[in-house]
């Protein structure tokens, strides 16, 4: 892809974005420029994968052929109105804050502009994330097709409506939190069951990954492979009777529901 790729805030997202794509080699190094006003995260960035860094938003605007704003979601207005009068005529806008819709970036702008919304999550710094794309009206094939490009580099792409934005917000934005929760949680009962908490991490946390990669590369029903484990009278049927008493899937289900009816509050 020969276009300039353009990053304003060079946080932990911004980061893993980044470093996904020099590590697949889908942009030169020196076709990546990142802004920022806190210097040392620009330094690591620049260390790291070799790209342009500056700490002129202004600069990044006028050079970039697709703009990634990685800034905090109350930071948007501020870096919008900073550099909306500097943007390319057919720059891409990439947004990654959760609450900013479509329109209001567009209204920020105050002119219509090439917008695609998205939605990554922290696994993203691992190479292992999952990124919702919403593009607006304006957005080409080619234009969902590069910038899909960008975004596998770290994670696996998925073009929705933007109204279902609230509902990746919780199954996928927000939920690594859930997972490390009951990481945590099972690494604890190990713990209490004698295991050293370095081998019980461990333990838990393969478990879940390879549980997550049973359900993607067979596509069985996940109630499937969970009939799976489950032996007549053994072990696991009584784990997960348990489970059900306690309410574990209504919790999750009841979690998932104040996630999304608060992404749904934000975006107002």
């Amino acid at each position: 892809m020969n276009k300039i790729i353009g990053f304003i805030g060079a946080g932990n997202m911004g980061q893993a974005i980044v470093g996904g794509i020099v590590k697949a080699g889908l942009v030169p190094s020196e076709n990546i420029i990142m802004s920022d006003l806190y210097e040392p995260s620009l330094e690591r960035a620049k260390n790291n994968y070799n790209i342009d860094v500056t700490t002129d938003n202004k600069l990044v605007a006028r050079k970039s052929d697709i703009l990634i704003l990685a800034v905090k979601p109350n930071l948007y207005s501020i870096v919008i109105n900073e550099i909306k009068d500097l943007v390319k005529e057919d720059v891409v806008i990439v947004t990654i804050a959760a609450g900013k819709s479509i329109d209001s970036t567009e209204k920020s702008f105050g002119k219509e502009l090439k917008v695609i919304r998205t939605m990554p999550n922290t696994p993203a710094l691992v190479g292992e994330g999952m990124t919702a794309v919403c593009p607006n009206k304006l957005i080409t094939d080619e234009d969902i097709s590069e910038v899909s490009s960008l975004l596998s580099s770290f994670s696996k792409v998925e073009v929705v409506s933007e109204s279902l934005i609230d509902a990746v917000t919780s199954v996928s934005g927000s939920s690594p939190a859930y997972v490390y929760m009951f990481i945590e949680a099972m690494a604890d009962a190990a713990v209490l069951q004698g295991m050293p908490r370095d081998k019980a991490y461990k333990f838990a946390a393969q478990t879940v990954l390879g549980s997550a990669k049973m359900v993607l590369e067979t596509g069985m029903h996940p109630g499937a492979l969970k009939d799976m484990v489950c032996s007549p009278g053994g072990t696991t049927i009584e784990a997960v009777s348990e489970l059900e008493a306690k309410g574990f899937r209504s919790a999750v289900i009841s979690a998932m529901n104040k996630c999304y009816e608060k992404s749904k509050e934000m975006s107002k």
